[in-house]
């Protein structure tokens, strides 16, 4: 009985349980597409916090670069020989430590064996300015200049004739050419290579290190900086005089890397003249849930260092990115609640008039010995039918608005506070700082990440619990109004 009178009266109104459905469709569709957004949002932060940390890194540990000593120089400086040859050809490589001052090897091991931290490891990074050219010397020639006497010349008979003197020598011709090149070189502990640098990238020609080349002279490099040097497996390059054999060509898993050549650390310290030291401790937690915890741990027993984890470096986050989210975390939230809760009054305010138009069929209802509950279990059960036809439009047109972004996956560009390696070894410094110039590099890491728009099954059972209750919201006004009415009342009544 239930069943075919519900049939019958959903039926009989299908343009106002169409409308109701709609409107509720309309609100669960904005809260599946702002919630699946929300989590493209955080899905791209995380790959772009895991390209500057590396995959299952928590936090790094650093150390501020100490602030110069007055009448020091920290510009560049590149001395060359002096030859006699009238062309020369000259290199030279100024390699300098980026990312902070210098931490000692010894620190590794201790920052491991704190409370909560599962593994460390250390890393040293490198600033390679390579200068090569040619010196071409020039030529000094003289003047002559000629004159003539006057008559007042002294001089015996005949000596009127005319002089000649050599004006200073000038130089003419010669110069320099050169070239200037500047790269990023990461030393990384070969026996641990899932935290660190090269943790973000994977290796797609050739082979990675193995445990055993320590101190082998042997070098990873970036696809990137392969196709621009034109390198590939098995070609050699040298960095102060050191050979180096290409064994393998990494490529970013999520993002573009900003270091070019990863070698092993013993090799990087000898380089870079810092034995026994390194510019940055790669951590992880034992529990996701204390990093907290473990931040504080750490800057405790060992000071003097700066302790960075992904949450710190999520908030100097800039650009495109960190707007859209914040606008996905704040606007497009308190949008979809507002039009989710215009909705539920929309259908309630409809199921409420189509209750005060059914006066005399719930009065005739109610004469004819139906309690109140069964007309109430009447009204909430057509609301829940509209509830369940809204939930269901709703997810289809929250799922079309997800694929839609998924399928543009419009640009986001996120970029990290700028610092230069001469300064603090702060957020941003270290391992995935950006290069530039020689001296003082500015550090700018501007990534390109692609938005997805991923749906959840938390998402869709959310989209089903929301339809629901809508249909309940909109059914228990409705049934409520039916309840109160009474049928000597209801009867009296004229539709």
């Amino acid at each position: 009985m239930f069943g075919i009178y519900l049939k019958r009266e959903l039926g009989r109104r299908k343009k106002a349980a169409l409308v109701i459905a709609m409107g509720l469709a309309l609100g669960i569709a904005l809260v599946i597409t702002v919630n699946s957004v929300s989590a493209g949002m955080n899905q791209a932060q995380d790959k772009v916090l895991k390209s500057l940390y590396g995959l299952g890194t928590d936090m790094t540990v650093t150390k501020a670069q100490s602030a110069p000593k007055a009448g020091s120089s920290q510009g560049p400086s590149f001395k060359f020989g002096a030859t006699s040859s009238s062309s020369t050809s000259q290199s030279t490589d100024r390699v300098n430590t980026q990312g902070g001052q210098a931490l000692a090897s010894s620190l590794v091991t201790k920052v491991g064996s704190q409370k909560g931290v599962s593994a460390a490891v250390g890393a040293l990074t490198l600033n390679v300015t390579k200068v090569d050219g040619s010196f071409t010397q020039g030529k000094a020639k003289s003047s002559t200049t000629s004159g003539s006497s006057g008559s007042s010349q002294q001089g015996g008979p005949g000596g009127g004739g005319g002089t000649s003197s050599t004006g200073a020598p000038q130089v003419q011709g010669g110069g320099a050419n050169f070239n200037v090149n500047s790269y990023s070189v990461a030393g990384i502990d070969v026996t641990d290579q899932t935290l660190g640098p090269l943790s973000t990238s994977k290796i797609t020609t050739g082979k990675t290190f193995t445990t055993a080349q320590t101190n082998a002279k042997v070098a990873v490099i970036s696809k990137s900086y392969a196709k621009t040097k034109k390198y590939k497996v098995g070609s050699t390059f040298k960095i102060s005089s050191t050979k180096f054999t290409v064994i393998g060509i990494a490529t970013p898993n999520s993002s573009e890397s900003t270091i070019d050549v990863y070698v092993p650390l013993k090799q990087a310290q000898t380089l870079g003249d810092s034995k026994n030291k390194v510019t940055t401790i790669y951590v992880k937690a034992t529990d996701s849930k204390q990093i907290s915890t473990v931040k504080t741990t750490i800057q405790k027993n060992i000071s003097g260092t700066t302790v960075t984890t992904s949450a710190d470096l999520a908030s100097t986050v800039s650009g495109s990115l960190s707007t859209a989210s914040n606008l996905a975390t704040s606007v497009g939230k308190w949008l979809s609640i507002a039009v989710l809760i215009a909705a539920f009054l929309v259908a309630a305010l409809l199921t409420s008039s189509a209750v005060s138009r059914r006066v005399r069929e719930f009065g005739t209802l109610k004469a004819l010995g139906w309690p109140s509950r069964k007309v109430t279990r009447q009204v909430v059960g057509e609301s829940m039918v509209n509830g369940l036809i809204g939930g269901g439009l709703g997810i289809a047109l929250g799922l079309l608005a997800a694929y839609t972004v998924t399928a543009i996956s419009p640009k986001l560009t996120a970029q990290l506070g700028s610092t230069s390696t001469g300064g603090g070894g702060g957020m941003g410094s270290g391992p995935g700082g950006g290069q530039g110039g020689p001296g003082q590099q500015a550090t700018s890491n501007t990534l390109e990440i692609a938005l997805n728009a991923p749906v959840s099954l938390t998402t869709i059972a959310l989209a089903v619990g929301l339809a629901v209750a809508g249909g309940l919201i909109a059914g228990a006004f409705g049934g409520w109004r039916a309840s109160r009415l009474r049928p000597a009342d209801a009867l009296r009544r004229v539709e």
